[in-house]
Order: C-alpha cells, then sequence, then structure tokens
C-alpha cells in the first residue's frame, strides 16, 4: 500500500506518514469492531456516558500537545488550538446530559390490555469520516452521541490530521472505552469506498467537499446504509440598517477569517445594507488589517498558513479572477510580508463584487470576503438564497421579529441573529441543498444513531 503523507503548511515538510491497512486488515478490523457491539450496547446506559466522558477528560488533558499539534498539522496558531477542548466538553456534557430521556422508551399504551411502545435502539456500526478543519469537534459530533447510545465506532480521520485520529483513540481508550469499540484507522480512498459497498457500516457519516459527498453516495448505493453528509457551504452575513455596526465587523469579519477562513461555517459573504456600507467596509478593512499572518507556533500569530498550498491556490484563483471581472481588493498584500505564494495567504476583502464571481458563488474556504451593498430585506434575502449550498446564515438586527421573518425565507439550515460562526449542542447541526442531508447534535443527533423499534404487546 502507498503510505499517506501528512505535508506541514508551516514548511512543506513531511510531519507524518502512515500505511493505510489493505482491504483484508480493513475488514478485520470492523470485524472485530461489529463482534465487541453488542456487548458495548448491553453496559448500562450510564455506565457508557461514564466512559465516555473519561475519555474527553483524557483528550482534555492532552490539549497542550494538541495545540502544537493541530499547528503543525493544518496551521492552526497556538493562541488557539487548544480552543478546540472546550466545544468538545460542552457537546460531551450536553449529549451525556440528554441522553437517558432522548433513548427511553416512548410509551404510547400502558394498560390492562396492551404495552404499546417505541424504543430506540443503536444502529450498530458507525463509520465517522472526519475532515481537517476542526479535526475534534466535527468528529465528537458523531462519535460521542454514537457510543452512548450504544454503538462501535470506527474513525477515520483526514490525512491532514492523522494524529488527531491518533489522540482521539488514545484518549478513549484511556478512558475506558474498549479498543475493540472505539478504532482509529488509516484507509485510502478506495478500501473506504469497498467496505461502505459491502455494507460493512450501518451508518456513514462524512465532513467535507461536496466531490467527496458524491463519492460516499455512489459507494453506497444500493445498501440502504443510512448516510450523514455535511458538505460544502457559501455562508451569508445581511447586516440590517438597524445594526449595531461594531459588533457586526467583529462578528462577520471574525466569522471569515478565523482559522484562515477554513470554517464548515464561516462567512463568505456580506451583504450590508447601504445606509451602513461604507462604515461597515472602513471598519472591516481595519479589522482585517489588525491580524498577523505568520508561524502558527508563534503566541503573537493571529493568522496562519492555510492547511496546504492546493487550498490557497483555490483561494487565489478566485481573487484574481473577481479582480480580473471588476472586484476592488482592499486588503493590499504588502501588510502581510509572511505571504509566500504557498501556503501562507494574505486575507483579503473584496468590493464591487457580484454573482457572476466565482468568489461569491462558489466555497472558497479560506481568508477572503466579498461584500455587497444591498437596498433592503428583500434584496438581501434574494442573494443569500443565490447559492447552492445552505449550513447557516448570519443576519445583525436589533428587530427580533424582523430576523425571525427573514430567517423563515432563507434557505439554509441555521438562523443567526448578531452572531455567527457557532455551534449550539442543543440546536440540531444540518444543512440543505448541495450542503448535505442528515443532522446531528441536539436529541435529533441521537436519531441519526438509533432506530426506532415498536412493540405492540397485547397481554393474555
Amino acid at each position: 500500500m502507498k503510505d499517506i503523507n501528512l505535508i506541514s503548511p508551516i514548511d512543506g515538510s513531511v510531519l507524518v506518514r502512515r500505511t493505510p491497512l489493505d482491504r483484508d486488515a480493513a475488514q478485520a478490523a470492523v470485524a472485530r469492531a461489529r463482534a465487541a457491539q453488542a456487548d458495548w450496547a448491553a453496559r448500562p446506559l450510564d455506565d457508557r456516558i461514564a466512559l465516555v466522558k473519561a475519555g474527553v477528560a483524557a483528550l482534555t488533558a492532552m490539549k497542550d500537545d494538541i495545540a502544537t499539534e493541530l499547528a503543525r498539522q493544518m496551521g492552526r496558531p497556538i493562541r488557539f488550538g487548544a480552543g478546540e477542548m472546550g466545544g468538545v466538553n460542552a457537546r460531551t456534557d450536553y449529549m451525556a446530559q440528554i441522553a437517558a430521556e432522548t433513548l427511553a422508551p416512548r410509551v404510547i399504551e400502558d394498560s390492562a390490555g396492551f404495552h404499546r411502545q417505541i424504543a430506540r435502539e443503536p444502529l450498530g456500526l458507525v463509520f465517522v469520516i472526519a475532515p481537517w478543519n476542526y479535526p475534534y469537534l466535527t468528529a465528537i459530533n458523531t462519535i460521542v452521541p454514537a457510543l452512548i447510545a450504544g454503538n462501535a465506532v470506527v474513525l477515520k480521520h483526514a490525512s491532514q490530521t492523522l494524529l488527531a485520529g491518533e489522540r482521539l483513540a488514545q484518549a478513549f481508550h484511556a478512558g475506558g472505552v474498549p479498543r475493540e469499540v472505539f478504532q482509529n484507522v488509516v484507509l485510502d480512498h478506495g478500501t473506504t469506498e469497498g467496505l461502505i459497498a459491502a455494507r460493512a457500516f450501518d451508518f456513514v457519516n462524512f465532513t467535507g467537499s461536496v466531490a467527496g459527498g458524491r463519492a460516499i453516495e455512489r459507494a453506497a448505493a444500493g445498501t440502504f446504509v443510512a448516510l450523514g453528509l455535511e458538505l460544502g457551504g457559501k455562508d451569508p452575513g445581511y447586516v440590517r440598517t438597524d445594526a449595531d455596526l461594531d459588533a457586526a465587523v467583529e462578528g462577520l469579519i471574525d466569522g471569515a477569517m478565523f482559522n484562515s477562513g477554513q470554517c464548515c461555517c464561516g462567512i463568505e459573504r456580506i451583504y450590508v445594507h447601504e445606509s451602513l456600507y461604507d462604515a461597515f467596509v472602513e471598519k472591516a478593512v481595519a479589522w482585517t488589517n489588525a491580524l498577523k499572518l505568520g508561524d502558527p507556533l508563534d503566541p503573537a500569530t493571529t493568522l496562519g498558513p492555510m492547511a496546504h498550498v492546493r487550498f490557497a491556490q483555490t483561494v487565489r484563483d478566485q481573487i484574481t479572477e473577481a479582480v480580473g471581472q471588476g472586484a476592488r481588493a482592499l486588503i493590499d498584500p504588502a501588510g502581510f510580508p509572511q505571504d509566500d505564494g504557498g501556503a501562507y495567504l494574505a486575507p483579503q476583502i473584496l468590493v464591487d463584487v457580484d454573482h457572476s464571481m466565482r468568489v461569491m458563488v462558489e466555497e472558497s474556504f479560506g481568508p477572503v470576503v466579498g461584500i455587497m451593498r444591498v437596498s433592503g430585506d428583500d434584496e438581501a434575502v434574494r442573494l443569500m438564497n443565490d447559492s447552492p449550498y445552505g449550513l447557516t446564515a448570519s443576519i445583525w438586527t436589533r428587530d427580533d421579529d424582523a430576523a425571525a421573518g427573514i430567517g423563515a425565507r432563507i434557505q439554509t439550515g441555521t438562523v443567526f441573529m448578531n452572531r455567527a460562526d457557532y455551534l449550539d449542542p442543543a440546536l440540531c447541526w444540518t444543512g440543505c441543498k448541495d450542503t448535505g442531508r442528515g443532522g446531528s447534535l441536539s436529541y435529533l443527533g441521537y436519531h441519526s444513531v438509533t432506530r426506532p423499534k415498536s412493540y405492540h404487546l397485547k397481554r393474555a
């Protein structure tokens, strides 16, 4: 098998090299997980919860090492690296808190004549294909409810964050989750697709590109295996005339630039009411120029390299094309001398943009955002919906009713008011259109990794 190399964006060196499992070894790992699942599901729910939480506690104890590893693997500045553990713990705590109520049977009738109820059973074996941009948070979204519900889990992490998969396995095993019940595997695309096509799993959760999602769907065709797909995004922000301007700039531009723009629900396009447009743009430029691009291992760095040179090149191409079509770039790259034409990329704000430009309609997944002037709610809604994606939308206003009304008209999975780029574990994380299907977190997250089973018992 050809080795998988993790190329560090810091200097282009090979940071990690791993040999993927061949087909036989992968099938054996799956068989071990499936064989161990029944005993895991038979454990009391409280025991499973305790072991999962112990695993997350062990992971949290590694946060300093994880922060350094993330900087080296995918370029996130070390000052932010450990922050992912806060979300990991919050999501784990909430999913553990609601487990008993959510997984409990729903009794329809319990009379002298009948007992009728709907129970929920684990699906069996859950396959998590995790992305590199938030390698712990995204994986935890499915791993935690799947394990708590009584499933075994096989994790395949992205080649850019191979060490994250190994850390997760190390932590859960240290917490007491049996090694066969939670397994981290290194697989190539062919073996991954072959396992899915052979119905090796009972549920597949994939977070990644639209092209990757299509490959997963093709592999699963005819198997009837359930899929959870979180794919691309082009999340919009809308600043109404009654918005708190400073808060809107802080929230939306941070949402566009944090993690070098490599966020599933990052802000990729902004529509500003004409009455606030000039002031918003001026403040957005000042905010962006205050960023410090550099070595992610330097505590002073606030903007690290993109995870891979090819990702940065996609953004550069979009910017160049937009400028060629009449857009204006407001950030002078000379202010970011660390931009090396490779993975290190200066942030950019574009104006005089429209939806004929790729940068406004195709996913960028980098530190660039286009800002358009709009006349009001109707134009903003039309433009926000003019996208093949639908993950989140962010509305900035002091009017709750207006936000709710606008939100009802937007084709999206989550509507935010006066915030962006955030996951609430009590709310379902879901998308529409090419962003994918299914949902994680909230009580619905448990529905994704369990199946209903009806009992209709007639008493003699």
